[in-house]
């Protein structure tokens, strides 16, 4: 039989958070040389890829018509919901990690490895599946050959890879992990070249889609559509409209434009790529904020207005779904447009794959520094003061996918870890804005500030916060707390929060598989979906009555708890639709992470052996007996226990480009 101390030392070291010495903010290991405007080409450039020319006729085609424009909007202000709860962390804890990083100093060790495990299959299935699209859109600008000439020399002819090696798109992906790996100042200027030029089209798509548009494509009656479909002899749909919806400016009805808005969320990801810059760009805490929002409007600037330039060019139900611009300017007159949209394209796409090279070295590095991976990959270059290796190794592994696999099987599982890490974040931000102490700040120890602060306690001081500290459980401390936050009142809310996620999980399970029950009005159905919303307004009403802490920063999230809890219920209502078959790829990539975790990673990590972490073991001892000789002249009784429990304080040297 386990020992229960075993049992409760193996619990201890998978909830162990992360302690972020916050003193010198300028202190790194990696080059600080961004700028702001740098974050926010970089996160338009990720977020702004070559869906942009491909999704809006894709989705105006099938679901939502010209009300395409309110699906970016509602998918728009979805996105920001998770890009506020980023940008708070980013002026909070401004290190490099992300979602990790997050995790890690807010719920602890496990979820954090789980939320850096995702992000790193995130972005591997993305840089290589966004270096197979630039591949095939380059490919067909020279009309297949390529492919065609692939296809009969290297043909592959096995299930789950692709139908003949990329070697075009490893070239790419090689190409640019090198150029990260000589430095993240020149990768920012090539990707503020390539976010440029992919700009400039678009204004001129938007600019020559209003010159050529014609607002009666929005005003399409439905008399109109069903002499089309009869002419077309395609049957009616269910309801008697035509297969192209009721006509007007909605279609497919308002449903239709929610269905649009789901699959237009995906549109946004991409931002987080921001949050990895946390210590490579000046002035962290308000640079990453201020990256993460604007990023976010000019990419639903330029998502509404080429997808209402697009539904103004030409009638929705005419679009076509790979190529909607190219054949829309053939269908307005202006077919030599297409050559402008296809650079474009090719420069969306680079920026892209950049935006996705980017970040997936710096989790695997902020990973490696604290112990969960094997530490070679947090190696820094000397000269170019980046994570060379973390660099090169995620970059060849993107390329060996690239070059062997089918990837759009894999695409799904990019979004269980975009998903995650969004709910994750949304969730930390509910569960560190109600703590009575922020664990993720330690101040540098001073034995003149510790003896003021022990000789100024009194004993009536000790005794109140014993009081607060030891309120016991009662209804009503649930809607009438105290003003200031306690341990009990954040106990609760951490509670709040976990039962908050089962229930949007119940909810968002009820919604989907059991949709057609509750459109029957079947009793069951209907009563689980009231118990449910009722539970989850109880809970949020029941959050939102506890006291924040008053520890303000340069960008806090508003509307606290309602704006993260919304957060949480997109999030998991959308990683809900995924199938069973992603779920289970999801599953064996999970296993093969907690493999690497329960042999290595929890072994190694740093908060568990944190004196590890200091390479200079005798600066740090003498630093130790220094502060323990000063402060022995105002307390000798309780010298052996307070050496003991100084805060570690952790010396970088800072590069600047």
């Amino acid at each position: 039989m386990i020992p229960c101390r075993a049992v409760l030392s193996f619990a201890r070291c998978l909830v162990r958070r992360k302690i972020v010495v916050l003193d010198s903010l300028e202190d790194s290991k990696l080059s600080r040389c961004l700028s702001t405007v740098d974050l926010i080409a970089l996160g338009v450039g990720s977020t702004l890829g070559a869906g942009v020319y491909v999704l809006a006729g894709e989705v105006a085609k099938a679901d939502s018509g010209p009300s395409i424009v309110l699906s970016f909007l509602i998918a728009a202000i979805a996105s920001v919901m998770a890009g506020l709860c980023y940008a708070e962390f980013g002026a909070r804890v401004p290190k490099t990690g992300s979602a990790y990083l997050y995790t890690y100093v807010t719920v602890g060790e496990l979820w954090a490895f789980i939320t850096g495990w995702n992000l790193i299959l995130s972005y591997v299935i993305g840089t290589s599946s966004v270096a197979r699209a630039w591949s095939g859109t380059f490919d067909e600008l020279l009309n297949k050959q390529i492919g065609q000439f692939f296809r009969t020399y290297f043909n592959i002819n096995y299930t789950g890879l692709a139908e003949y090696p990329d070697f075009f798109a490893v070239c790419l992906i090689l190409l640019l992990a090198g150029l990260l790996s000589f430095g993240v100042k020149e990768s920012a200027w090539v990707n503020k070249v390539f976010t440029a030029v992919n700009i400039l089209v678009l204004l001129f798509v938007m600019v020559a889609g209003f010159v050529k548009g014609n607002v009666a494509n929005w005003k399409i009656s439905e008399e109109f559509l069903k002499n089309i479909s009869a002419s077309a002899r395609e049957p009616p749909s269910e309801n008697g409209t035509s297969i192209y919806g009721a006509g007007g400016f909605m279609p497919y009805g308002f449903a239709g434009t929610l269905a649009g808005a789901a699959t237009c969320f995906y549109a946004f990801v991409g931002f987080d790529c921001i949050a990895t810059t946390g210590e490579e760009v000046r002035n962290p805490q308000k640079a990453i904020p201020i990256g993460i929002v604007t990023s976010l409007l000019v990419c639903f600037m330029a998502y509404f207005g080429v997808s209402a330039a697009l539904t103004l060019m030409m009638p929705y139900y005419l679009l076509d779904e790979k190529s909607p611009l190219p054949v829309a300017f053939e269908y307005v007159g202006w077919g030599p447009a297409k050559y402008v949209v296809a650079a474009g394209s090719l420069c969306a796409l680079s920026a892209s794959l950049l935006g996705c090279i980017f970040p997936m070295p710096r989790v695997i590095y902020a990973m490696a520094e604290d112990g969960l991976l094997f530490k070679c990959l947090g190696q820094i270059n000397s000269k170019t003061k980046t994570p060379i290796i973390a660099t090169l190794s995620s970059g060849a592994v993107a390329a060996v996918m690239a070059f062997l696999f089918d990837l759009k099987a894999l695409v799904d599982m990019m979004s269980i870890g975009t998903l995650l890490a969004y709910s994750l974040v949304a969730a930390c931000v509910l569960i560190l804005r109600y703590q009575p102490g922020l664990s993720y700040e330690q101040p540098k120890y001073s034995p003149e500030k510790e003896a003021l602060r022990s000789f100024a306690s009194t004993p009536s001081e000790s005794a109140s916060q014993a009081m607060l500290e030891g309120q016991g459980f009662s209804l009503r401390s649930l809607f009438s707390p105290s003003a200031l936050p306690t341990q009990q009142s954040s106990s609760l809310v951490s509670f709040l929060v976990g039962f908050l996620a089962f229930l949007v999980l119940g909810l968002s399970i009820l919604t989907t598989y059991g949709v057609h029950a509750i459109a029957r009005l079947e009793a069951w159905s209907l009563a689980l979906f009231v118990l449910f919303v009722v539970l989850f307004v109880v809970v949020v009403l029941i959050i939102w009555r506890q006291p924040q802490n008053q520890h303000k920063v340069a960008f806090m999230v508003p509307c606290l708890p309602f704006l993260p809890a919304f957060s949480i219920l997109v999030n998991i209502y959308l990683m809900v639709q995924l199938s069973a078959v992603t779920w289970i790829r999801f599953s064996i990539w999970m296993a093969l992470g907690f493999l690497i975790y329960f042999t290595y990673g929890i072994r190694h990590s740093l908060e568990g052996n944190p004196r590890d972490e200091e390479d200079d073991e005798d600066a740090y001892s003498g630093n130790i007996n220094t502060a323990i000789e000063e402060k022995s002249a105002f307390q000798a009784n309780d010298h052996h226990e307070r050496s003991l429990s100084l805060p570690f304080i952790f010396h970088e040297k800072t590069s600047e480009c």
